[in-house]
């Protein structure tokens, strides 16, 4: 789902879309020429880049673990911790994953986006 990626009043924050992802749903964007994944857990909404960095699956083809608050790659079952990105995956054979610093502001998912 491609997303222009207007900015909005708030300092480097872009908005990606509407905040109404239900509880356990993951959700592939493309903002710009990234590749972006949204995941609501606990109520609460996370991103992080959706191309995993082992061999370049789409995590929101995966699936979330609840009790790691993680979501798990497709194709080699690599888990990420959601909000930071974190390899929760024992032997760490990969990077951990970008993650983004999320905000909602009237309904909608503002991304702030670190620099390239």
């Amino acid at each position: 789902m491609p997303i222009g990626g207007s900015e909005n009043a708030m300092e480097g924050f872009v908005d990606v879309g509407p905040a109404d992802l239900i509880e356990g749903e993951l959700r592939g964007l493309e903002v710009g020429e990234r590749l972006v994944l949204l995941a609501r857990l606990g109520g609460r909404i996370t991103a992080m880049d959706d191309s995993c960095n082992h061999a370049g699956c789409l995590l929101s083809g995966g699936w979330l673990h609840g009790r790691k608050a993680a979501v798990v790659c497709p194709c080699h079952e690599y888990a990420f911790e959601l909000g930071t990105g974190r390899n929760l995956t024992i032997p760490r054979l990969c990077d951990d994953q970008r993650a983004f610093e999320v905000q909602i502001d009237h309904g909608r998912v503002m991304i702030r986006f670190p620099p390239e």
